[in-house]
């Protein structure tokens, strides 16, 4: 593996691992050092290529199976997640959560559903809700917890009339938290990706699109997974230490 390894000994957990924004995230994390629990739902086959190629690198890593859009899959998680520790660490304990995990839906106010918000609601902001909350205990002191938000939360998008008040909702969650926890020298963050060319933004990836885009970043292009995970490894890094209750904007400067 390539790196500082920053967080060699270290055992983390992200969220929505098996492609984009997660992936990139997972592998950085690994190539840093750490230990990597990769949650996926659906996608197993990407997950574990995930896996493999952080395995395939000389790192070490796992895959994870839970559905956060159902009101158990937290809880579902978190018990799988702890056996696994407890298989093969001294005891259940983890020192980075990485809440990746997202589902978007753009749609004005008049064309979002009940069943659409609550989908959005539970996968954006409840599962990450309990996620932490049952991980509390397992999470070490000086750990560090990073939701990834967007920079939908502070630009009006109308098309985003359900995933971007979800968001916001986890950004304030994580100001919260970073007071609560901070006595256990537990750092909270959220960091806002602004256009990345992932699966869940087509636009960002499309050749022509993301020329428009582009004309509304001060840095002048789309962002990419790997801009995003380089800000999350500082975050869960010793460097990223003495900073918490943050929202880092990590757009290039889109639609300042």
């Amino acid at each position: 593996m390539v790196g500082v390894r920053a967080l060699a000994g270290k055992v983390a957990l992200v969220t929505g691992a098996s492609r984009g924004i997660g992936a990139a995230i997972a592998q950085r994390l690994a190539a840093d050092g750490a230990i990597v629990a990769v949650h996926y739902n659906s996608a197993a086959e990407a997950a574990h290529r995930v896996v493999a190629d952080i395995v395939g690198s000389g790192g070490t890593a796992f895959a994870l199976q839970a559905d956060l859009s159902e009101p158990s899959g937290a809880k579902n998680l978190v018990g799988t997640f702890t056996a696994e520790l407890t298989r093969r660490c001294p005891k259940a304990e983890f020192d980075v959560l990485v809440n990746n995990a997202g589902v978007s839906k753009r749609a004005t106010i008049e064309d979002i559903t009940e069943e659409d918000f609550d989908r959005l609601l539970q996968i954006n902001l409840k599962s990450p809700f309990f996620l932490i909350k049952a991980l509390l205990p397992h999470l070490s002191n000086g750990g560090r917890i990073i939701n990834i938000s967007s920079m939908g939360t502070r630009a009006a998008y109308p098309a985003m009339a359900a995933y971007a008040p979800a968001k916001a909702g986890l950004e304030a969650l994580s100001r919260l938290l970073a007071v609560h926890l901070g006595g256990r020298r537990i750092t909270v963050n959220a960091v806002m990706p602004g256009a990345t060319a992932t699966d869940m933004n087509a636009n960002a990836r499309d050749p022509v699109a993301s020329r428009a885009i582009a004309e509304t970043i001060a840095l002048g292009r789309v962002g990419t997974p790997d801009d995003i995970a380089k800000v999350v490894a500082f975050l869960a890094s010793e460097d990223g230490a003495w900073i918490t209750g943050q929202s880092i904007d990590a757009s290039g400067g889109q639609r300042l």
